[in-house]
């Protein structure tokens, strides 16, 4: 393809172009030939998915006690449960707080777009057992924030 000398529209439609080529790029041959296969396996890989995240997300709902100074959001999908702790801090602060005395990561609500404070995002992915000590971590330190 080629264009006349350089301009503004020649370079908009070169962009354009450039994205168009890379959104709509074919699959490879290897992919292809291998499509079937690689979405049979990944049945199982969904059904462990499916059932870790309902896993934690059934000990969760059970854990918060009335007492405590958390609660969780609904969860409509996916593989975050949401949780909002007391707006004595920022997020942020107890995103770090979290992990630099506890060792447990999580991620503060702005990263996903919520527009006020304070909530933390918690990856139903990870293992239960892990989860399950990662949580408690999180209400002992708000419950203690809280005193």
């Amino acid at each position: 393809m080629t264009a006349p000398e350089a301009s503004a529209a020649r370079t908009e439609a070169r962009d354009k172009l450039e994205w168009i080529a890379d959104t709509y790029l074919s699959v490879g041959t290897p992919v292809q030939q291998a499509a079937a296969r690689l979405l049979e396996l990944g049945k199982n890989i969904q059904s462990q998915i499916a059932a870790r995240t309902r896993a934690n997300l059934v000990w969760l709902a059970s854990a918060i006690g009335a007492d405590s100074p958390c609660r969780t959001l609904a969860v409509e999908g996916g593989w975050y449960a949401t949780v909002q702790v007391p707006r004595i801090q920022r997020e942020e602060e107890w995103a770090l707080e979290l992990l630099r005395e506890e060792n447990v990561l999580v991620q503060p609500g702005f990263f996903f777009d919520f527009e006020s404070e304070a909530f933390l995002v918690l990856s139903l992915l990870t293992e239960p057992g892990s989860f399950q000590e990662g949580c408690r971590r999180l209400w002992a330190l708000t419950a203690a924030e809280r005193s």
